[in-house]
């Protein structure tokens, strides 16, 4: 019997098996779970990843086509999830993520409105509006868990990215006080560098991949999404049913160590 026996959750973010997103998938299956994914901008991609996951109920889950930056397709994602069978959803992952490469790899001072406001508008808004968007599935309650890259320092490379997960982190706890209400919890599980395709793509990240290992207390390997897809499935389970607007750290335990990056 797993931690999410019975439970129908929604998973973003999957587009190979690099993704963390498709660990979160993964473990929740092993755990009970009956999965839907989100797919942006390669559905058939997604289509192919999703038959690499465990069996389940629905083998493969079904993929649904998911831009979080349109209203339209938010506003009929419960429409289509209904269509797949899930009169409910006990929980909803978010792992997306999307900025411009002139955002990133130092070109901080530079950056213009116009690809910050993409960043912010892919990355910490999207919280809110497929939370909302996955509202009316989830009247019994439920829990959204966002994955966040420790916002608390000025990270090189990461740039407006670093500013936009500082943005998550507050729209989660905001998330939480108006959701609470209604039985639904909201929190963020703030990882260490992984190697997947999205993390490979910001210039010069290399740096923190390469120095993780060896600063973080108890080590670190970035191909190894299993213990943040762990603590993801905790997070969405019943486990945690007095926790919300919380922040858990799954990075080696860098976050509690002053200097270990300049």
């Amino acid at each position: 019997m797993g931690i999410l026996d019975g439970k129908q959750i929604l998973v973003t973010g999957v587009l190979t098996d690099k993704s963390i997103g498709f660990h979160i998938a993964r473990v929740a299956q092993q755990e009970g779970a009956r999965v839907a994914l989100t797919a942006y901008p390669r559905p058939t991609l997604t289509q192919r990843t999703a038959k690499r996951l465990p069996s389940g109920p629905d083998d493969p889950p079904p993929v649904l086509e998911l831009d979080v930056t349109s209203p339209e397709q938010l506003g009929g994602l419960a429409d289509a999830l209904r269509g797949h069978g899930f009169d409910r959803l006990d929980g909803v992952a978010h792992a997306i993520a999307f900025a411009p490469q002139t955002a990133l790899g130092g070109n901080f001072l530079d950056t213009p409105w116009e690809d910050v406001a993409t960043a912010v508008h892919a990355s910490t808004y999207s919280l809110k509006s497929l939370t909302m968007a996955c509202l009316p599935l989830m009247k019994g309650g439920g829990s959204v868990v966002g994955l966040d890259f420790d916002a608390s320092k000025a990270w090189p490379v990461y740039d407006w990215m670093g500013v936009a997960k500082a943005g998550l982190e507050s729209c989660s706890r905001y998330l939480a006080k108006y959701l609470g209400p209604q039985g639904i919890r909201c929190n963020l599980v703030a990882a260490g560098p992984l190697a997947t395709m999205a993390a490979k793509s910001i210039p010069g990240f290399e740096g923190m991949t390469d120095m993780w290992p060896k600063a973080a207390p108890l080590g670190w390997d970035i191909t190894d999404s299993e213990p943040t897809a762990r603590a993801c499935a905790a997070l969405l389970s019943d486990w945690f049913p007095a926790t919300t607007g919380e922040i858990i750290h799954v990075d080696g335990g860098i976050h509690a160590i002053g200097g270990a990056y300049a």
